[in-house]
């Protein structure tokens, strides 16, 4: 990013702007905590839902002067609470990482695809998730994509249609055949992490000669250690 820009949990901006920005998203956020600067305040009570089906615990924060990361993670959420739309409906162009970890989604919506398509990281580990809507197409800008602890059988293809993506992260899931030769196709790809999936011994044997980016596979059999 450039120079105006800090990444991290607590951002501090001294001009004028930015300082009527997040007033607004105060106000967008309705009463609901939203993370302040510096980060100061620490999380509490995961899980408990406000007003509309909201989570309480919506925390917005700036990673700089036109991005917001939006977390919701470890909130026992069994699907995208639809009045976070409302909440974001004036800043969703400028959400750019939504991390939704450690929840209980079993899917995910082409409308949660479609109205945040800025997103440049999306982080979904800890899940209940084995598909994604054809609708993830839309995400043209999304570099980091976390899938890992989910129940993924078959590998999401739809993520080879992204331009920008260079992370994708499967580890933990009960992936066999992967499309190496659409990976391998992919221009701005440099990593793919496969550890403790029952990668076939086809997949193992064709892939390193064929990719440019770094795809981690743990060895055959391997199991994932206990959480």
């Amino acid at each position: 990013m450039g120079s105006g820009c800090e990444r991290g949990m607590g951002v501090t901006h001294d001009d004028e702007g930015s300082r009527k920005r997040e007033g607004r998203l105060s106000s967008l956020a309705q009463g609901r905590r939203v993370r302040e600067k510096g980060g100061g305040e620490q999380r509490q009570g995961r899980g408990a839902c406000g007003v509309g089906g909201v989570p309480e615990q919506l925390w917005l924060t700036p990673l700089c002067v036109c991005s917001l990361a939006a977390d919701l993670a470890e909130c026992k959420l069994v699907s995208f609470p639809i009045g976070i739309y409302k909440v974001l409906r004036n800043v969703t162009d400028q959400i750019h990482l939504i991390t939704l970890a450690n929840n209980e989604l079993k899917s995910l919506t082409s409308k949660f695809m479609t109205t945040f398509c800025q997103l440049r990281e999306l982080r979904l580990e800890g899940n209940f998730l084995h598909r994604l809507p054809n609708e993830v197409s839309t995400l043209q800008h999304l570099k980091a994509i976390d899938l890992s602890r989910n129940q993924f059988r078959d590998f999401p293809e739809q993520l080879t249609t992204l331009p920008a993506l260079e992370t994708i992260n499967l580890e933990e899931n009960d992936i066999v055949d992967v499309p190496v030769e659409k990976l391998a196709a992919m221009p701005a790809l440099h990593s793919v992490n496969l550890r403790f999936n029952p990668l076939s011994a086809e997949v193992r044997v064709i892939a390193p000669p064929l990719i440019k980016f770094d795809m981690l596979m743990s060895p055959e059999g391997a199991r994932a250690p206990p959480p």
